[in-house]
């Protein structure tokens, strides 16, 4: 993930977390999911596997604290859906 990508995080509409994410991929509602290469596998596994079912675009190079650094928060992101 480039530098641009991230810094385009914060002002995007965007899900952050795992359930928050599973919830927009399932709607419908993610263009792009970032799932942290340093989460729980057991989090972000099965994220991933539905990602790949609805056939949304996945992300898994940044780490928890740049992904929760890119989106404005304090604390690491495992996973954050940018939303249509």
């Amino acid at each position: 993930m480039n530098g641009e990508e991230l810094a385009g995080l914060k002002t995007a509409n965007k899900a952050i977390g795992a359930k928050q994410t599973a919830r927009a991929v399932e709607k419908g509602l993610a263009t792009k999911v970032y799932l942290a290469d340093d989460a729980d596998r057991r989090v972000v596994a099965p994220l991933a596997h539905l990602c790949s079912q609805k056939g949304v675009q996945v992300d898994e190079t940044a780490t928890m604290s740049e992904l929760g650094k890119a989106c404005g928060i304090e604390v690491g992101a495992a996973a954050v859906a940018v939303l249509k």
